[in-house]
Order: C-alpha cells, then structure tokens, then sequence
C-alpha cells in the first residue's frame, strides 16, 4: 500500500467495473457521489440501474451492498481497495465463491472557461 492509499480513498465519480464471475465477465458502471455528508450511489449493468446501500470507506478500502436481478437475482457484497483511479477487490453472492472485481475511474475533460 503507498502512502497515497493509506489515507481514506476519495472514490466520488464513475467508475468501470468488470467482474470476473464463474459464468464469465460481466461489464458495470457504478457511479459514487456526496449526498448530505454520506456517499450515494447507483451500478449501471445488464439493463438495470440499482441503488447502492451500506457504503463504506474506511482508509483505502471501500465496501458496499448492491442487489440486482440480471442475469440472476442476487444479493451482492463489495469489497474493493482504491489507489488513485484504479481498484480491485471482490464481490461476494451469499454463499458462492467471491468473484475478482476491478476497475478504473472515468476521466472527464477539463472544461474550459467561458
């Protein structure tokens, strides 16, 4: 762990996540943001877009709970270690194996002064 990701992980944005399941890669977008003092969020996959719940950031790790119906019906658990604009971690479907999350945060153009 660098010195960088050893303070508490800024994980606000979008980012792109792939997930490396048992019946192969599946492609989400999930999208973190500041709401009254607490991070919000919403995934964006598989034709369904669904809250986020319980997010967590304790250091460079950061951790949350997700439900989604597609391509099964599931209940998901996150747990992912940020450093920069890159992470990698694991999703966990009740008692399935953990699945290898990774991802990369968007980066939008700098807009220019008018």
């Amino acid at each position: 762990m660098t010195a960088e990701s050893a303070r508490t992980a800024t994980v606000e944005g979008v980012w792109d996540l792939t997930i490396a399941t048992p019946i192969g890669r599946i492609k989400a977008a999930v999208t973190f943001r500041r709401e009254d003092e607490a991070l919000a969020g919403v995934a964006s996959g598989a034709g369904e877009d669904v809250p986020l719940r319980d997010i967590a950031v304790d250091g460079a790790q950061v951790t949350w709970k997700q439900s989604v119906t597609k391509p099964l019906r599931l209940n998901l658990a996150f747990t992912v270690h940020v450093e920069g604009d890159t992470l990698e971690g694991t999703s966990r479907a009740g008692r399935l194996p953990a699945s290898k999350v990774t991802g990369t945060r968007r980066t939008t153009p700098a807009r220019v002064a008018e």
